[in-house]
């Protein structure tokens, strides 16, 4: 399968973060996934990137050019796709993936997960989010769609496109059910 992964591309996190997504990184790369990310050369992102190639995986990294330009493109993309902005990149990234996963990340992340759901929960596509909840990393942010479903301002059937994770072999359960 094609996965796309969204996470943050800041290095300054929790140590365990890079070390789960370490793991995933190389479950994938090692099980013949390829991983769909944002190409940058930080954070997360080059994590998860480079132990998926390392485990012999292939990446395909959708790069914005302003990220380019400022010199960091990760040197674990294996097929480039430039784009010219975020929104290219978040429409490039689906079109890419057959799933997706997002590990803690900030705004970006939060706006790539949304797209995703909202796409998916009008009719676009079928494919599915995963929150890895990383020591309970979207807590919050479930408990919020959560509320906002009990007031009716989310229809019924999000949590068919949202599922989360709270381990590697969560995942790994998903990613073969979904195979």
């Amino acid at each position: 399968m094609k996965v796309a992964i969204y996470c943050s591309a800041n290095s300054n996190i929790d140590p365990d973060f890079f070390k789960k997504t370490e793991e995933l990184g190389r479950w994938l790369g090692e099980n013949g996934h390829t991983v769909v990310f944002g190409g940058c050369d930080m954070g997360l992102m080059e994590c998860v990137a480079k132990s998926a190639h390392d485990a012999g995986g292939r990446t395909i990294g959708v790069i914005p050019l302003i990220v380019e330009h400022r010199g960091r493109k990760s040197d674990y993309v294996d097929i480039h796709i430039p784009c010219d902005n975020l929104d290219d990149r978040k429409s490039l990234m689906v079109a890419q993936s057959d799933i997706n996963i997002a590990l803690p990340g900030g705004i970006g992340t939060l706006d790539e997960v949304f797209t995703v759901l909202a796409a998916s929960s009008i009719g676009y596509h079928q494919k599915k989010v995963i929150l890895y909840n990383m020591k309970g990393f979207w807590n919050s942010l479930l408990a919020m769609i959560d509320d906002l479903e009990g007031r009716g301002v989310i229809r019924d059937g999000l949590r068919q496109h949202l599922l989360v994770a709270n381990t590697l072999d969560d995942i790994k359960e998903i990613i073969q059910k979904e195979s």
